[in-house]
């Protein structure tokens, strides 16, 4: 099948990179050699056209014998007008059958997260559905709660999903919203929707939370005398150099099932943890240590001196599948098991993690509310920190002044809604007015490739631009092009991208080595094809099909950047961010430096305004209800 410029489906389906291994020369030729479906990919047809031998031409045809249920929807898709990039992950979500499925229900499409209703009902039209179509409704309540999901809501009142629905042409809403819930993918309580996968995640993590407060059993705490020089020694000495709020939280945590570690930057957070991992294991117990993302990993590691992996390594993450090898059945081989920089963490993967621990675990949850809520949908650590039910530990005294002193201070003024005047004469941090977001980009460039390198003696490679926003003069698009022509020019001869190229990651993918916001080093090709590339955890050969999750890392979003930390950070403020501006936004973006910040604002008095009126916004989950309900408070 072919649209009005004669493109056919398949045609469509290899530009957008669904069909691994075509050359991109060769597409333009594939009708002409008698190539119009799957069925026509034959090696002999294959064989000849540009980039093609023989053996390529055998991978080819295996390739597309493979991925023909997605073809199948990119056909589909095609056939209406609509871009087939999304085939891929509507196949995998709907499941096999998934182009027959949209010829008979078209409002499925809507079941991936980045498709809108007006396509959804482009296709539904094309097809010859109507808008009143009983299979609609439902799926615009589905759609709608998804929407609320990207916004962070796990669950949303009702009445407004009707409102809603009723305003996007669903001329029955009680009989939507009935249809939906009827149907499984909606669930109702007490007034509040939430999608099935939502509502089940909340559920699993208030009740496995519940677990571990039920089955844990306090460790030995009192303090044995030990021999002068022995491992038990050094433990002691260690607890004795901590403040009274560190021992408290070491004594929820070798005393309760689930505990919470709290303060902001320079508080302690990370000898506390140490000391805890020590005192731990000299009882005999072992230790799993976790973070969201490899650099907050490492890091985590370096500090305590033991082992840590990303959350989704250490519960064995199955592709982008959402499915973890590790859970009830075989779970995580640890006595206490520490996740660090906590906010970040959303519902469902809490809901794995705590599923993963087995009866009797002790679990520590350390972290930064003041911080960005997570990408995914839920509240966790908020949700966790205002039910009351956990003990919990708070560090306020500010002990990082000699590394990190001006940074620490800065940090602790924002998070409490107050921007100062900055008169730093160690540089440490310095704050760099710009007139317009082109003047914020030209000052960042400049701060990167000279005046940082050149005045603090922090080489450009250990410079991390952060900013909120993807587009404009000052966004990651524009600055990653500036950064790269000064740093590293080239023309990104391996799949877009050149040796000395640093890249960050768009999604989890653990089966190729590297989960979202993770930033490393392009080092070259390696076998197969693959992107060779240095992450925090070592090189890796990043596989052909998994490069298209990689991006410029010069400059990155304040979200990707949550969880790591650079010896050098530049954060920009364009005027592009406009409302996105909050107190958690800025506080997160600044507390990414470890040696020094150079703030680069083009929007006057709108960040001191922003830092003392705006928190994030809320969220409506059903975690604290569920928690109320299971473990109340005395």
């Amino acid at each position: 099948m072919s649209d009005d410029h004669g493109s056919t489906a398949l045609e469509e389906f290899a530009r957008a990179g669904l069909w691994p291994g075509m050359p991109r020369a060769a597409i333009p030729k594939l009708a002409g050699a008698g190539i119009s479906t799957p069925e026509d990919a034959t090696a002999e047809r294959l064989v000849g056209l540009p980039g093609i031998g023989p053996a390529t031409a055998n991978k080819l045809v295996s390739g597309i014998a493979e991925r023909i249920e997605a073809y199948d929807v990119a056909a589909v898709l095609h056939g209406c007008g609509l871009p087939v990039r999304a085939a891929s992950r509507l196949a995998r979500e709907i499941g096999p059958g998934a182009g027959q499925a949209l010829r008979t229900d078209p409002w499925q499409l809507l079941r991936v997260a980045d498709q809108t209703l007006q396509d959804a009902d482009r296709l539904a039209a094309s097809l010859g559905f109507r808008r009143e179509h009983p299979t609609r409704g439902p799926a615009v309540v589905s759609f709608l709660l998804q929407r609320c999901a990207a916004d962070g809501h796990t669950a949303w009142p009702a009445a407004e999903v009707g409102s809603r629905a009723a305003e996007r042409g669903v001329p029955d809403v009680d009989a939507a919203l009935r249809a939906a819930v009827a149907s499984g993918a909606v669930v109702e309580d007490d007034g509040l929707l939430a999608l099935q996968r939502y509502a089940q995640a909340e559920e699993l993590l208030a009740e496995g939370l519940a677990r571990l407060c039920s089955t844990a059993q306090p460790w030995p705490a009192e303090r044995r005398k030990a021999e002068k020089g022995s491992r038990t020694d050094a433990v002691e000495e260690s607890f004795d150099g901590l403040d009274e709020a560190q021992r408290a939280a070491i004594d929820f945590a070798l005393r309760h099932g689930v505990s919470l570690l709290t303060g902001g930057p320079g508080t302690g957070k990370s000898r506390t943890v140490a000391t805890l991992v020590a005192a731990a294991q000299a009882r005999g117990k072992s230790v799993a240590l976790a973070a969201p993302t490899g650099r907050a990993a490492k890091r985590l590691e370096e500090l305590s001196n033991a082992p840590a992996s990303t959350l989704h390594r250490l519960l064995g993450a199955q592709g982008t599948t959402g499915i973890f090898s590790r859970d009830a059945d075989w779970p995580l081989e640890a006595d206490l098991v520490v996740v660090d920089e906590t906010s970040m963490l959303d519902t469902e993967l809490a809901a794995a993690l705590v599923a993963a621990c087995a009866d009797g675990t002790h679990l520590l949850f350390v972290g930064d509310p003041a911080q960005l809520p997570s990408i995914g949908a839920g509240r966790v650590f908020g949700d966790l920190l205002e039910s009351g039910a956990f003990p919990t530990t708070e560090l306020q005294t500010l002990y990082r002044q000699d590394a990190g002193g001006t940074i620490a201070q800065l940090a602790r003024d924002v998070r409490v809604g107050v921007l100062p005047a900055v008169d730093d004469p160690t540089r440490e941090v310095v704050v760099v007015p710009a007139r317009h977001a082109a003047d914020a980009a030209h000052r960042v460039a400049q701060l990167v490739t000279d005046s940082i390198p050149r005045a603090l003696g922090i080489p450009a490679g250990e410079v991390q631009v952060v900013t909120p926003v993807h587009r404009g003069p000052a966004g990651t698009r524009a600055l990653n092009e500036v950064l790269k022509a000064r740093l590293n020019p080239g023309p990104g001869a391996h799949r877009g991208f050149d040796p000395g190229d640093r890249v960050v990651a768009l999604a989890n993918r653990v089966d190729a080595g590297f989960t979202n916001g993770e930033v490393g080093t392009v080092l070259g090709v390696g076998e197969g094809g693959a992107l060779r590339v240095a992450f925090s955890a070592g090189p890796i050969d990043v596989p052909r099909d998994a490069v298209v999750d990689l991006t410029l890392g010069f400059a990155i979003t304040v979200h990707r950047a949550q969880g790591s930390e650079w010896p050098a950070v530049v954060v920009v403020v364009p005027p592009e961010a406009g409302s996105m501006l909050s107190r958690p936004l800025v506080y997160t973006a600044m507390t990414r430096a470890a040696r020094h910040l150079s703030v680069v604002t083009a929007v006057g008095p709108s960040l001191a305004r922003a830092i003392a009126a705006v928190d994030a916004a809320p969220r409506t989950t059903r975690l604290r209800a569920m928690l109320a309900e299971l473990l109340p408070v005395p």
